[in-house]
C-alpha cells in the first residue's frame, strides 16, 4: 500500500526526538548542560516546522530506488535520519540567510535572530546546526559504504550554496543600492544554480542514490542535469511568490524588492522597461520604503509580468516533461515526473 506524504511526514517526525537526544547528549557528555539545553531550543525552533520538501523527497526517492527486500525497518530509518540531516543543513542556511537579509518571519514565526532579541549571536547557532548535522552523519553512517560519498555530497552542496549566496549578496551590493546593470539572465541563472538548485534538488536525490548503493556515474550526471533544471523552475516560482504570493500561505514576509535581489521578475522587467520605466526601477528598487516597493510592484503589473510568469511556468513544465522522457541512464522517469508534479502551479 502506497504511503501518503502526510504519513511519510509523521514517520519522519517520529525519528526527530531521537536525533535531538543524540545531539544534546553529546553536550552532556562534555559536561555543558547549559549548551545542551540551548541546542535543544535551537533545533526545535528551526528544524522541524517547515514543509520538509527536501527531506521527504530524499525518503521517497530512496524507496523508489531500492528493491523491496532492502526496504527493511533499519534501512528506512537510515533514510529518515539522512532526511533530517538535509533539514538541519537547510535550517543552518536559513538562519544565516535571514540575518543577512534582515528578514522578519520564517515559517510563520519570527526569524531565529529575532527570537528574544538574539540578534547576530544567532550566527553561532546557525553554524551549530551545521555541526550537529555532521555529528549525526558520523554517528549513524560511519562505517557504512555510503559514508564518504554522503559527507562529500553535503560538503559540496554547502560549498556551492554559500558561493551562490556570495553571488546573491554581491548582486544586491551588500545592502547598498544595487547596480541594475548587473541584473542579467546569465547572472540570475548562476545565482539560482548555486544558491537554490543544488541544495534543494541535487543534494537530496544524490544523497538518496548514494544510500541506495548506486555507483553508475552516468546516472549521477543525468540526474544532476535534470535536477538543476527543476531547481531553476522552483526558484523562479519563489521569486514570483515573494512578490505576488500570499504571505499567510508562505509564512514569510516579502523582501526581494526592498533588498534589491536579482530575481526573475526584475531581470525580465529590465528587459522590457522603457527608459522612463527603467528610471522608476533605478530610483525605487532596493530601497526600504513602502511607497517605492508599491511603485515597483505596480510597474511589474504594468509590464504584464504575472501573465508572463504563468506562460513561462507552463512552457518550462512542458519542456521538462520532454527532457525527463529523454533520460536514458536507467533511473525511473517517474522519480523526476513526481518531483516536477509536486511544484507545478504551486502557491507556497
Amino acid at each position: 500500500m502506497e504511503v501518503t506524504m502526510e504519513e511519510e511526514n509523521q514517520k519522519m517526525m517520529a525519528v526527530w526526538p531521537d536525533l535531538v537526544r543524540d545531539i544534546t547528549e553529546a553536550a552532556m557528555i562534555l559536561n555543558i548542560p547549559d549548551v545542551a539545553k540551548w541546542m535543544e531550543k535551537v533545533l526545535e525552533y528551526n528544524v522541524p516546522n517547515g514543509k520538509k520538501i527536501r527531506g521527504l523527497t530524499l525518503i521517497c526517492v530512496y524507496k523508489s530506488l531500492v528493491p523491496n527486500d532492502q526496504l527493511t525497518e533499519d534501512n528506512i530509518r537510515l533514510a529518515q535520519i539522512l532526511a533530517w540531516c538535509v533539514e538541519m543543513m537547510q535550517a543552518y542556511l536559513l538562519v544565516l540567510d535571514d540575518i543577512q537579509d534582515q528578514s522578519l518571519f520564517r515559517r510563520g514565526q519570527p526569524c531565529w535572530h529575532r527570537y528574544n532579541n538574539i540578534g547576530e549571536a544567532a550566527v553561532n547557532d546557525g553554524v551549530l546546526l551545521e555541526s550537529a548535522m555532521y555529528y549525526i552523519l558520523r554517528k549513524h553512517f560511519q562505517g557504512k559504504e555510503s559514508y564518504c560519498n554522503l559527507v562529500e555530497t553535503f560538503q559540496d552542496a554547502i560549498f556551492k550554496t554559500l558561493m551562490g549566496q556570495c553571488l546573491d549578496l554581491n548582486s544586491t551590493n551588500f545592502d547598498k543600492k544595487p547596480n541594475l546593470n548587473l541584473f542579467t539572465m546569465d547572472r540570475l541563472n548562476s545565482v539560482i544554480k548555486f544558491k537554490t538548485a543544488h541544495y534543494t534538488y541535487v543534494l537530496p536525490i544524490i544523497a538518496a542514490m548514494h544510500l541506495a548503493g548506486i555507483k553508475d556515474s552516468e546516472m549521477f550526471n543525468q540526474a544532476q542535469a535534470i535536477l538543476l533544471e527543476i531547481g531553476r523552475l522552483f526558484q523562479v516560482q519563489d521569486d514570483y511568490l515573494d512578490c505576488f504570493g500570499d504571505s499567510n500561505v508562505s509564512g514569510k514576509n516579502s523582501t526581494d524588492i526592498q533588498d534589491g535581489k536579482c530575481t526573475w521578475l526584475i531581470v525580465v522587467a529590465l528587459q522590457r522597461a522603457t527608459p522612463e520605466q527603467r528610471k522608476i526601477l533605478e530610483e525605487s528598487y532596493g530601497v526600504s520604503d513602502q511607497e517605492k516597493t508599491r511603485r515597483v510592484k505596480q510597474l511589474f503589473n504594468d509590464l504584464d509580468l504575472p501573465n508572463t510568469y504563468f506562460k513561462y511556468e507552463e512552457e518550462t513544465y512542458n519542456l521538462l516533461n520532454k527532457h525527463i522522457q529523454q533520460i536514458s541512464c536507467g533511473l525511473p522517469h517517474s522519480l523526476f515526473f513526481n518531483l516536477l508534479q509536486k511544484i507545478y502551479r504551486r502557491t507556497s
